[in-house]
């Protein structure tokens, strides 16, 4: 039995709250149980210095998590000059996600940047965050076409992402911290609307895991993401 009472392909609470801030041209807060980020789509009217003049755009992201996000205060990268390497590795990732499905051509020598603030952590802020990102990528674009600054709307798919890992051998899907910080093994799968991958991370913590393994948590996987990605589409309808 999961500490949270959940079956194993059991997600938690999701919910996706668009327009949340009032200046950025997209925004959303998003929620898995105990996990709140919310994440801010800005508009750059040009893009990094070394795309300019090639006719394209870019989306790219920044995260941070609140200093009382979690149990203990975590003191803010700010303070000390610079951030760590985690937060790099999950900015990286949420761009990557993000230009996945975008064509940027289509958006012009322009820059988006996602910003996505955790506010609150209970494990799978990096997936919430990709979750959460596309939909105030959406809302950015969808206000960049209404006022003629682009002319088609340059998302080709939506993009969401879950974590899986086993635990007391077996798979389950979308771990809060108390699971995460026990399982034998730790995934995250970020995958298209349309069922494509577009990255995973898979870590052996406790033990190795086998390929029969895997395969187990990426079936599970494929079932939450196309639920959440039912929930994107039902937000924005």
């Amino acid at each position: 039995m999961r500490p949270s009472k959940r079956a194993v392909d059991e997600l938690r609470a999701v919910t996706l709250e668009r327009a949340v801030a009032r200046y950025a041209e997209g925004s959303c807060l998003v929620k898995f149980g105990g996990t709140h980020v919310l994440c801010t789509a800005s508009l750059e009217d040009k893009p990094p210095q070394w795309l300019r003049g090639q006719g394209r755009g870019w989306v790219t992201a920044e995260y941070s998590m609140l200093p009382r996000a979690t149990h203990t205060r975590t003191r803010r990268e700010s303070t000390s000059g610079k951030q760590s390497g985690r937060t790099q590795e999950i900015q990286r990732l949420i761009g990557r996600s993000l230009r996945a499905v975008t064509n940027l051509q289509a958006l012009g020598e322009r820059q988006i940047t996602l910003d996505c603030d955790v506010l609150q952590a209970d494990g799978g802020t990096r997936t919430a965050a990709i979750t959460g990102a596309w939909v105030a990528l959406h809302d950015c674009l969808k206000w960049m076409h209404g006022r003629s600054i682009i002319k088609e709307h340059p998302l080709r798919d939506h993009v969401a992402a879950i974590s899986c890992g086993i635990s007391q051998g077996a798979a389950i899907l979308d771990l809060d911290y108390e699971e995460d910080s026990a399982a034998e093994t730790d995934a995250n799968f970020v995958m298209t609307g349309g069922g494509s991958l577009v990255e995973i991370q898979a870590t052996a913590e406790a033990a190795v895991f086998s390929e029969t393994e895997l395969h187990a948590m990426m079936d599970l996987a494929k079932t939450g993401i196309a639920r959440l990605v039912d929930l994107q589409k039902s937000v924005i309808a």
